[in-house]
């Protein structure tokens, strides 16, 4: 395994962890627990999604899931941003900022990954 895929997928996978973690700092109320429950499982995909894509059977099984990791990204940028109205105090907006800034990276790499992989 090359050293770059390596790196990603522990990218993605603490991207999940660190993203399950902050969402316990946030309220479980049931508005809060809607977006909650979506980022949470759209973050850990991203992760899940890249492990699979390293098992793909096809270039197209593993352009697939790249295009599933690139989603997934661009939805827990949606949903994260939800949370960040939903919760505008100032005490988390820093950790709010570099998880979507995180997953606005990852977008860009899975999206470059597509594009390199000749499925433009």
């Amino acid at each position: 395994m090359e050293d770059k895929t390596k790196q990603l997928l522990d990218r993605t996978f603490y991207f999940g962890v660190n993203v399950l973690k902050f969402l316990k700092k946030l309220p479980d109320d049931y508005i809060d627990r809607i977006p909650k429950v979506q980022v949470g499982r759209s973050s850990t995909s991203i992760g899940a999604n890249y492990e699979e894509a390293q098992a793909a059977v096809s270039k197209r099984d593993f352009i697939n899931k790249i295009g599933i990791c690139y989603k997934e990204s661009r939805e827990s940028v949606y949903w994260m941003r939800i949370l960040k109205e939903l919760n505008s105090d100032k005490k988390h907006q820093d950790d709010f900022l570099k998880i979507v800034k995180e997953a606005e990276e990852l977008r860009n790499i899975f999206a470059a990954i597509k594009k390199s992989s000749g499925n433009k």
